[in-house]
């Protein structure tokens, strides 16, 4: 056989091997046949993952922020649109699992600040929220008072108000709880509170957490009630 033949033998041979790796790309990538469901090429609305998928936080890993969602894009409320804010800042934070992780915060906070036990309160709030509640466990200890709180349930908790400032979470919760709350003297006489009434009591509890900490944790930050 001729040169030629050894040519025509090589073209026909490098002409099988691409052919191979074109139907192995098209085996791994995928081709678009107009038979697949919309949503899988539709793009992801903010905060939304595949099931399965992990999504990297910029936030955590030093990347710029995401620009802030256009208007069309949030839901109706305020509270809506604070939720879908954060939910940018990190993608990891879900509303119902901070409910949860927040109603938790509120039985040990409640507890310890009865107990007057400030070692279980520091890791929970903020230096002015601590500063707040350390003194009155001072006062009370001064006037060897003793505080008795029995959350009997929280009959609901529910957000009101979420918005990012800088690179803040901001979230207040509201929690409308059943309590019996005592203050007693020294010689164990109640002074303030009834320790037969059952109270249905309602606070407004804020948490901030910043989104480009490695913390997860929240912080109570600000205490109040409905006007």
């Amino acid at each position: 056989m001729d040169g030629s033949g050894f040519q025509y033998l090589d073209i026909i041979f490098f002409a099988m091997v691409a052919g191979f790796l074109i139907l192995r790309l098209r085996s791994v990538l995928g081709r678009r046949t107009g038979e697949e469901k919309p949503e899988r090429w539709r793009r992801p609305q903010p905060g939304a993952a595949a099931a399965g998928e992990v999504r990297p936080n910029p936030a955590r890993i030093g990347a710029p922020a995401p620009a802030p969602a256009p208007a069309a894009e949030m839901a109706g409320t305020p509270l809506d649109a604070g939720l879908t804010q954060i939910r940018l800042a990190d993608p990891s934070f879900d509303p119902a699992t901070f409910v949860q992780g927040a109603r938790a915060a509120f039985e040990m906070i409640v507890g310890a600040f009865a107990q007057g036990d400030t070692a279980a309160l520091r890791p929970l709030l903020n230096d002015e929220v601590y500063d707040q509640f350390s003194a009155a466990i001072r006062e009370r200890l001064q006037r060897k008072h003793t505080h008795e709180t029995t959350l009997i349930a929280i009959k609901s908790a529910e957000l009101i108000e979420a918005r990012m400032e800088g690179r803040d979470a901001i979230v207040t919760a509201k929690f409308v709880t059943e309590q019996v709350n005592v203050t007693r003297d020294e010689a164990g006489g109640v002074i303030d509170g009834d320790p037969n009434r059952v109270a249905t009591v309602t606070d407004l509890w804020t948490f901030s957490r910043n989104t480009r900490s490695g913390n997860p944790n929240w912080l109570l930050v600000a205490t109040a009630s409905p006007q």
